[in-house]
């Protein structure tokens, strides 16, 4: 009888933890939008509000060292989390749903300005 062996690695597990960590962000943004009631809302909204802008600008920084990438891409998502929170408020116009939507909108236009430099 033959033994089989499987051989992994970390870039082998590298684009299924990517494709987890894309649908767990997609979850918490629909949870959010939906107004839908769960005990993993909170978490996974937060994510999303992480890991969005954080993806969306590790495209613009592709010359930097993957530990560098990462910590500028979560300071500067942090960053524009914020920047989307004092806006709305000072408009008067914060809710969790506008704020989710207006992160989502602000990252899909980080991450298409970036394609379209290339």
């Amino acid at each position: 009888m033959q033994t089989i062996r499987l051989k992994s690695s970390r870039r082998d597990l590298s684009p299924l933890l990517a494709g987890a960590a894309a649908t767990a962000a997609c979850v918490g943004a629909l949870f959010a939008l939906l107004d839908l009631s769960s005990p993993v809302r909170g978490p996974l909204t937060l994510f999303f509000l992480v890991a969005a802008p954080a993806a969306a600008v590790a495209h613009w920084l592709r010359g930097l060292d993957p530990w560098g990438r990462a910590l500028a891409s979560v300071s500067a998502a942090i960053v524009v989390d914020l920047l989307v929170a004092q806006s709305m408020l000072a408009l008067h116009v914060w809710s969790v749903r506008g704020g989710v939507a207006a992160v989502a909108g602000v990252s899909s236009a980080i991450f298409l300005s970036a394609l379209a430099r290339r």
